[in-house]
């Protein structure tokens, strides 16, 4: 047989290259910001957002221009009906030059599960409307972290709002504003479309510090405190940075972490969360699942041990509390490890799944290290935008899926069954769990 001409080899060459070219994904550049104004008179309610307060009551949040709108909500099942009505309160805050709106938190309820309701805000006609997270299991969240407000993070809104969810999870870095507050007014108006019509349950990342050491009357978080109140007294927390609430009549447990309040075993946030924990009755209770803003796992080289300290000291609370999933954003790209504890695979841990690739203006994290010492236990990663989605289905199973938006539709990429620890009798998650409330603290 003929060896083959030096033409013919080049050809089949750049074929090749042509085929893997064509094949391999092309990931893209962070995209602009975009700059929501508002068209609207001054009375006219914006940036609404809602959440849940309870078992059946939401709170409704807008800002008015208008300093005499009424803190006042009225609502209904039917289209242009409201017959019954709230009355809430209202704050303002000022940083540097600028001069918040006011911003209105009006408790309702009580409401039936998975219902819609028709509201208004303040007194003015514009219409909104909400639906009600459901009772029992089945449940289904969105969860996206670091959107920021791109072009991107427009991508991953509307991939999240083309399928049905009942509420969003978002662990940390929401509009980031950095100091700059117009930006804080252009993504309530950004995500309204959304946040007005399924609770959107929050917890705070670096980007919503904006302090300032040298001015003592900047304090930190005030935007994100004033703007996304979170339901932490009704869970017997001292701080809107951390919080905990359930939902399809008890069966998911949520908890919200600080990764900028203290945690040491000496701490508010450390004592509410052995109290938290241990109240859980895990027979009642079959899932607990945990968002926190910096990973405790993490093989990317971007943000490398900023959770470490946070994980030496409480996580052996989570892993006594069987948590089943814990969720982590600040590293912009996706990752997901097996069950782990301490650094090692541990069936009886948390499955950590990094999700802060929403669509942030410092772009992606591209370089994941494959000789890191957690490499062995992270199953999937990619440095792409999207977002994620958990349904829980029953007691024991639950399904979750990442979902790429840089395509033209969301491709799901990873996808697993995720059984709950409260159906392993290996790892002994009974009722109401112990917990060691002075733990061993390496700080």
């Amino acid at each position: 047989m003929a060896n083959p001409s030096p033409l013919a080899l080049i050809v089949f060459f750049l074929l090749l290259i042509l085929t893997i070219s064509a094949t391999e994904y092309s990931r893209p550049p962070p995209k602009k910001i975009i700059a929501m104004r508002s068209s609207k008179p001054e009375s006219h309610p914006q940036q609404v957002h809602i959440s849940v307060v309870g078992a059946d009551h939401m709170r409704i949040t807008w800002i008015a221009d208008d300093k005499h709108t009424q803190s006042l909500v009225e609502y209904g099942r039917a289209s242009g009906v409201y017959d019954k009505s709230a009355t809430g309160e209202h704050t303002t805050y000022r940083y540097f030059f600028y001069n918040s709106g006011t911003i209105h938190h009006v408790k309702i309820g009580p409401l039936d599960p998975d219902t819609v309701y028709y509201y208004r805000c303040g007194g003015i006609d514009d219409m909104y409307s909400f639906k009600t997270p459901p009772a029992s299991l089945p449940i289904e969240f969105a969860v996206a972290g670091d959107l920021g407000q791109t072009e991107w993070t427009s991508s991953t809104l509307n991939h999240i709002n083309a399928s049905n969810y009942d509420m969003l999870l978002l662990p940390g870095d929401l509009s980031y504003a950095d100091t700059n507050q117009p930006l804080w007014d252009s993504f309530g108006r950004l995500v309204e479309p959304l946040a007005s019509a399924r609770p959107w349950m929050v917890t705070q990342g670096n980007h919503e510090i904006e302090a300032f050491p040298i001015f003592d009357w900047f304090h930190p978080f005030a935007s994100y405190n004033h703007r996304w109140r979170m339901p932490y007294e009704e869970s017997g927390s001292s701080s809107n940075l951390y919080y905990s609430f359930d939902v399809a009549g008890g069966a998911v447990h949520v908890v919200m972490l600080g990764s900028y309040a203290e945690f040491g075993s000496d701490s508010d946030q450390y004592k509410w969360l052995v109290k938290d924990l241990g109240e859980v009755d895990r027979e009642k209770t079959p899932w607990i699942i945990v968002l926190l803003h910096a990973p405790w796992y993490n093989t990317n080289a971007a943000h490398q041990g900023e959770g470490e300290n946070m994980r030496r000291a409480t996580e052996h609370l989570l892993y006594e509390a069987r948590v089943d999933i814990v969720f982590a954003g600040h590293v912009h790209a996706y990752e997901r490890f097996k069950r782990v504890y301490d650094n090692k695979a541990n069936s009886c841990g948390p499955v950590h799944i990094t999700i802060g690739d929403g669509g942030n203006r410092e772009g992606l994290a591209l370089d994941f290290k494959k000789d890191h010492k957690s490499a062995s236990l992270s199953l999937f990663h990619e440095a792409s935008f999207g977002h994620g989605r958990l349904k829980v289905l029953n007691r024991t199973h639950a399904h979750w899926s990442w979902h790429r938006n840089d395509d033209s539709e969301a491709t799901v990429r990873d996808k697993v069954w995720i059984e709950s620890l409260s159906a392993s009798g290996a790892c002994g998650a009974g009722q109401t769990t112990e917990l060691s409330a002075s733990g061993k603290d390496e700080l």
